[in-house]
């Protein structure tokens, strides 16, 4: 099964690419700027919070002695949240946005998901150079744990994409989905540490954050970024099950209603 899926993957490489290039062409469609956006939108960002927080504010993480501590603790959260957000965002949307596809070609449906996950890593990979050139004009790069990204990156991204993969089935029937996803994910972010250091929560609340898996998988990146600590790889088996668990759940929803998907669409 899984080797026919690879072959399909493969077979199909030159569609999923441009499919993740018309995904950039219609993003930047009209715009006068094109592609600098991606560049623009990610590196006004920490501008403004590196003068906003570390300059104006003077805002200052406990224990962390750096001047651009709390910068690079915002950035380092915001950056893979947004990573998660689009992967969830737009596979929710993705049989909807794809449904003139769907319904015209015969193609393997596994080329959607990767498609989804190939434009949100290349959006990604801008931010994240971006953010990685910040880090090492201020000397705070951490070059010897930065491989330890890689597993985080793989745990976020079956988790993120097997999420989004599930609503995306819910919201081909029930199109309210996509709309209170919009909601959820904003409840979603400021119930994860990224603003705010988790240590200055009550403890029941704490107790109660420590249950979101968002709140394990930025912690430990924001443990390599901001403390220059390795990550302790035991704190994340629980949501590598959990998202394990998850990708085989988004497979069999899929499955189940595979047929009636493209009738609803």
């Amino acid at each position: 099964m899984l080797s026919k899926t690879l072959k399909n993957l493969w077979d199909y490489r030159e569609f999923i690419s441009s499919n993740v290039a018309r995904e950039f062409q219609l993003k930047y469609q009209n715009s006068l700027l094109g592609a600098a956006w991606s560049v623009i939108n990610p590196l006004s960002m920490i501008l403004v919070y590196t003068v906003i927080f570390t300059n104006i504010m003077k805002a200052k993480l406990p224990g962390i002695e750096g001047h651009f501590g709390y910068s690079i603790y915002i950035c380092s959260g915001i950056i893979f949240w947004g990573f998660f957000s689009e992967l969830v965002s737009k596979g929710t949307n993705v049989y909807l946005d794809n449904a003139s596809l769907l319904k015209k070609l015969k193609f393997p449906r596994e080329c959607l998901p990767v498609t989804v996950l190939l434009t949100a890593l290349v959006n990604f990979s801008i931010i994240f150079s971006l953010f990685s050139i910040f880090l090492i004009i201020t000397g705070n790069f951490p070059f010897l744990l930065v491989m330890q990204i890689i597993p985080i990156m793989i745990i976020l991204s079956v988790f993120g994409l097997s999420l989004g993969f599930i609503l995306g089935v819910l919201n081909v029937f029930f199109r309210d989905v996509g709309q209170l996803l919009g909601v959820i994910l904003q409840f979603w972010f400021w119930a994860t540490p990224i603003i705010y250091p988790l240590d200055i929560l009550p403890a029941p609340i704490q107790n109660l954050i420590q249950l979101n898996p968002m709140t394990i998988i930025v912690g430990s990146l924001q443990r390599i970024f901001v403390m220059n600590e390795g990550v302790n790889f035991s704190d994340l088996l629980g949501v590598s099950v959990f998202s394990l668990v998850l990708f085989s759940l988004s497979l069999y929803v899929y499955r189940k209603n595979a047929n009636e998907i493209a009738d609803e669409l």
